[in-house]
């Protein structure tokens, strides 16, 4: 294969493409209401019970029906998985492979309808839209080059008189728990490289963003892949989640979400079923309170256009995101104003119009639990700018700034997942790099400084699985750099780096010993 490149993201800068999407959105939005069935292998099931998806930007607006999992239709498709599993393994790693290069082809040709969906379904503007997009292929072909990597022989030390190896074998059957917030680029990384690796799967879409999630399963056909290998089950968590998570035939869970859900996932996981001869493998991608800090140095111009699209980049609904903006005292004021500004620049409204920055938050929870946030940040500090419900209809709020806030206060120390941006004030750089790792989370955090040392010193010290330096915090690059943090933040799995398919596969060592015949006589 070619080196591994990344597919670029587009600007909507030329009338051509911004005709197509429009022609996209407008497809979509007649196809409004479309029933899709559940697929476990060739077959394909209906039932009384549906899930339904709405465009958050008019909660009123459905955009599509799929069927409810029950659990029986969760144990078909794991014990389809099961039977799948070995034959699916022992098929070449250059033919696995091979599939996901054809998926990506099949996803390019589906480009304008995948980012029109999420658009629509996720509220996505249309640059985070396509950039979710470009990341979602960008998986496909580089875990098929990791898998090639991965597929021959490794390197042992020689021993005389004998032949050592050690090479990787797949897990078996996966459960694949995919969040809402990247719901084509974190679902296709999740279950693409579960598959390349020769392992068969029960995908589970999130709740919210069902409908571009099967955009990916339609690729996965396009390629040609196996029935059984992908099973794709929509449904609710309570009625299914904890069932697969729980199954003695499922070797092992991928998941990425929330810290809450993936304790206990790890906590059940960890308990050996009846039937079940393997300790199970959790790798789980969790929460962030994610900071950026700002030397007394930093160009602040700078600072304030990374910081203001790090935490407000699609509404803030980002594991990524910078919720916590932590200034040295002798530039704080100056870069609070420049926040501000920045901020109240900002526009709020559907994302089907592309001038819009920021879209609704996902559903009524998310924005009743802004919301809550919000007034919490109001009796710790100050509101600045933001933070009101707008827009006649959907989940609209608008970007808040709040300042004062205390490395202890609620606003500093717990996630949120929405646009609110939790200011706080440092003496000097030691006691900023103290407040950024005073959290349970070490997921993403950037410094702004013009100081060497600084920049080396927060390199050591910046306990974070992501670190950027003079950057801001979101906008991870598959291959560039590989994602996953520490702490609560998760098992560092490292989602588009070269040790992420390590997660699916196990070891094996074999050696045989050289039989050394006597000469003929």
């Amino acid at each position: 294969m070619t080196p591994f490149q990344n597919l670029a993201i587009r600007r909507f800068d030329q009338p051509i493409e911004v005709a197509a999407m429009h022609k996209a959105l407008i497809m979509i939005k007649a196809a409004a209401g479309k029933e899709y069935p559940l697929l476990i292998g060739v077959d394909s099931f209906t039932r009384d019970q549906k899930l339904v998806t709405t465009n958050p930007s008019d909660p009123d607006f459905v955009l599509a029906r799929f069927q409810k999992a029950t659990r029986e239709q969760a144990e078909t498709a794991i014990a389809l998985a099961a039977e799948t599993f070995p034959a699916w393994s022992q098929t070449s790693v250059e033919e696995r492979a091979d599939y996901l290069i054809k998926a990506a082809a099949a996803l390019r040709e589906r480009r304008d309808l995948a980012v029109a969906t999420m658009v629509l379904e996720a509220g996505k503007n249309w640059l985070e839209a396509d950039a979710d997009f470009a990341e979602a292929v960008d998986f496909l072909e580089y875990y098929a080059r990791e898998a090639l990597r991965y597929g021959g022989q490794q390197p042992v030390v020689p021993l005389a008189g004998e032949q050592p190896e050690m090479f990787y074998i797949p897990l078996g059957v996966g459960a694949i728990i995919p969040p809402w917030n990247f719901p084509l680029a974190i679902l296709t990384g999740m279950a693409s490289a579960a598959i390349v690796t020769g392992n068969t799967i029960v995908l589970k879409p999130a709740s919210e963003t069902p409908l571009t999630g099967h955009i990916f399963v339609e690729a996965m056909q396009a390629a040609g892949l196996p029935a059984g290998v992908l099973n794709y089950l929509p449904g609710s968590g309570g009625e299914i989640g904890d069932f697969i998570v729980d199954h003695p035939k499922v070797r092992f869970i991928s998941f990425t979400g929330s810290m809450e859900i993936g304790l206990r996932i790890n906590e059940r996981a960890a308990k050996a079923q009846p039937g079940q001869i393997w300790i199970k493998r959790v790798a789980a991608e969790m929460g962030g309170k994610d900071a950026i800090v700002v030397d007394a140095d930093a160009d602040l111009e700078d600072v304030a256009s990374g910081a203001v699209a790090a935490a407000f980049g699609y509404q803030g609904q980002k594991c990524s995101a910078c919720s916590r903006l932590i200034a040295h005292q002798d530039i704080h004021d100056d870069l609070l104003k420049r926040i501000v500004e920045k901020t109240e620049a900002l526009t709020v409204g559907p994302p089907d119009d592309p001038a819009n920055f920021m879209g609704p938050v996902i559903n009524q929870s998310a924005l009743e639990k802004t919301l809550a946030y919000i007034e919490i940040g109001k009796q710790e500090g100050q509101l600045l700018t933001g933070g009101l419900r707008t827009g006649e209809s959907g989940y609209f709020v608008t970007p808040a700034v709040i300042a004062g806030i205390s490395s202890g206060d609620r606003l500093a120390q717990e996630e949120i997942f929405g646009p609110v941006l939790a200011v706080l004030k440092a003496t000097d750089f030691d006691e900023a790099l103290t407040m950024a790792n005073d959290s349970i989370y070490g997921l993403t955090g950037a410094v702004y400084s013009g100081s060497e040392a600084h920049l080396q010193q927060a390199r050591q010290q910046f306990h974070v699985g992501n670190l950027y330096l003079n950057r801001k915090c979101t906008g991870a690059l598959v291959g560039v750099h590989p994602f996953g943090g520490f702490n609560m933040s998760g098992t560092n799995s490292k989602a588009g780096g070269p040790d992420y398919l390590r997660q699916f596969l196990q070891s094996k060592s074999v050696s045989r010993k050289i039989q050394v015949r006597p000469a003929d006589s």
